[in-house]
């Protein structure tokens, strides 16, 4: 038997401290090796957040300085895009399209509505009969609200909307900002198929993704295929949407397999595939009244 101090340890305020008991006990305890204090030493020991005991337990994340939606998107705008996803019956398309851009077209022309249609697709591979709208607020949230409020006061918009309802199967939308590194997404002739490549990231890396593709951005520009990045504030959260543009399928395959050869463009993606829970590609056709055809 060996005589010796047993420390405890507590939690208090933050700290471990360690409390010192006399006690003996044997080295050698049902085939357990037993640590000991020798008795001469005699003292009270602290450990703090930041020290090594602590860290056994506790993992520390330095602290956020900013909402990443701050520290992404433009700051010399105060831009804020929508995104509407319309799943239509296939028999409805031509009569949606019709409808849609008589409506688009006097929304778009009237000063009265701080908003303004960026670009109407229907898809051509990916989900089906599906259409594709994105919409700009220049104004932010306090715009948007003002056009919402204006169109449900609006009769001949909310019998638009009546009549469009008998088109769909469903419908949802995301309200988006678009990254600081990307091109504005303006107005362009066609004719032009476009890509929305749809990543849904893992929630905590949207700030990682960014700077990855800060650095990215410029092997995809040469072409002038990069039309505009956004990503989502409310819906669906941690979803990027990357939109590109493409004379057609043989140019796309061309300008990605390009990308390939400059050097820097193997190491972004090496290094975001690992933040992506899924992913999704689109390729979509703009509609007639589309600004980006």
């Amino acid at each position: 038997m060996i005589s010796s101090f047993l420390f405890t340890s507590v939690w208090v305020k933050g700290s471990f401290i360690l409390k010192k008991q006399a006690t003996t006990f044997s080295p050698l305890i049902h085939g357990v090796c037993m640590c000991f204090i020798p008795k001469d030493i005699s003292m009270t020991i602290f450990y703090s957040d930041k020290g090594w005991f602590r860290s056994l337990f506790v993992h520390k994340v330095d602290a956020r300085k900013d909402a990443h939606s701050n520290l992404l998107s433009k700051k010399e705008t105060s831009n804020l895009y929508k995104i509407q996803f319309h799943n239509i019956k296939p028999e409805c398309l031509e009569a949606y399209n019709s409808l849609e851009a008589e409506v688009q077209k006097r929304l778009h022309q009237d000063q009265d509505y701080p908003c303004e249609v960026v670009g109407s697709w229907n898809t051509w591979y990916g989900e089906q009969d599906q259409s594709v709208h994105l919409w700009r607020y220049t104004g932010g949230y306090p715009a948007l609200t003002e056009c919402l409020q204006k169109l449900n006061n609006n009769k001949e918009y909310l019998e638009f909307r009546k009549e469009r309802a008998k088109m769909l199967i469903s419908r949802r939308n995301q309200l988006l900002l678009e990254f600081s590194f990307w091109n504005e997404p303006l107005p362009r002739p066609g004719p032009n198929i476009y890509e929305m490549r749809t990543y849904y990231l893992k929630p905590g890396t949207m700030i990682e993704w960014g700077n990855h593709w800060a650095r990215a951005i410029k092997y995809r520009q040469e072409n002038n295929e990069a039309v505009g990045g956004f990503f989502s504030q409310i819906g669906d959260l941690y979803v990027v949407h990357h939109l590109w543009a493409y004379e057609n399928l043989q140019t796309r395959e061309e300008t990605r397999n390009s990308a390939w050869q400059k050097e820097g463009w193997d190491a972004n993606v090496y290094y975001t595939v690992p933040l992506i829970r899924s992913m999704e590609s689109r390729i979509m056709i703009p509609t007639k009244i589309s600004p980006l055809q």
